[in-house]
């Protein structure tokens, strides 16, 4: 039998989508806050969803409509401006086809993005001089008292030079489903304990669940022993590397955070 393979592209404005719709599925995230419904798309305010709380969990209100009412083999989530390829093209053409993920599907149950290295951080610095540092100090805490057999695996992953970043994936279902639980039960316990500093944040930083999720993902991956086959990303849109570079430095001295 065929497997279904669902790719969700996850997006907050009516963009240019993959001709393919076989795999290929837009979604409208944040559907609940939106003023109008996109043509064509997946509304993620439907079935059993989050749709309400995308100002903080951003791309995971797709992930758990998917989780909730999907009935696909392959879920996968991108983004519409950030997809896999093959190869170096930023073009809507050159995202991954459907034949070349079937023949990768045949040797792993996990795909993700190619490692993001930061050279002269880790993971946790990087995170502390990019958002607010007490968000990863209650996430520790809550898998310290929720799942502290994943602990020893968050403290390694915090401490390495890389992730594997965007919340960008694409899993066998029983990977997804066992990822996704894992994944929300901590996402909600933080929330409940870092609600009201939150909702004090700007808009950039309140996207924290986002952020926090992006960190998560090798934790789960080392823990569980998983295989995984990494893949080039694509980014659509072209980047202003020196403004990006600034920022983050800014950051990293202790300013643009709110």
């Amino acid at each position: 039998m065929i497997e279904k393979i669902q790719i969700l592209v996850a997006a907050h404005k009516d963009v240019e989508m993959p001709k393919d719709k076989t795999i290929y599925v837009p979604i409208q995230v944040g559907t609940a806050l939106a003023s109008k419904k996109f043509d064509g798309f997946i509304s993620d305010d439907t079935g059993h969803n989050i749709s309400k709380k995308n100002l903080n969990f951003n791309e995971l209100t797709a992930l758990y409509w998917a989780r909730h009412n999907s009935d696909a083999d392959v879920i996968g989530l991108v983004h519409y401006r950030r997809f896999f390829s093959l190869t170096k093209q930023k073009s809507i053409q050159s995202i991954l086809p459907e034949e070349d993920l079937r023949r990768l599907l045949r040797y792993t149950n996990v795909i993700v993005p190619k490692k993001r290295r930061y050279w002269i951080e880790s993971s946790e610095s990087h995170y502390r001089h990019a958002h607010h540092g007490e968000a990863l100090d209650v996430l520790r805490e809550v898998i310290a008292t929720r799942h502290s057999d994943y602990l020893v695996a968050y403290n390694n992953n915090m401490k390495k030079t890389w992730a594997h970043m965007f919340n960008m994936l694409i899993m066998r279902r029983a990977e997804f489903d066992a990822y996704t639980d894992w994944l929300f039960d901590i996402l909600f316990a933080v929330e409940v304990q870092l609600q009201d500093e939150v909702d004090n944040w700007d808009t950039y930083e309140k996207r924290v669940y986002g952020f926090l999720s992006e960190r998560l993902l090798d934790v789960w991956l080392t823990k569980n022993h998983i295989h995984y086959t990494e893949v080039p990303v694509i980014f659509m849109e072209k980047q202003n590397w020196l403004l990006k570079g600034g920022k983050f430095l800014a950051r990293k001295i202790g300013f643009g955070r709110v």
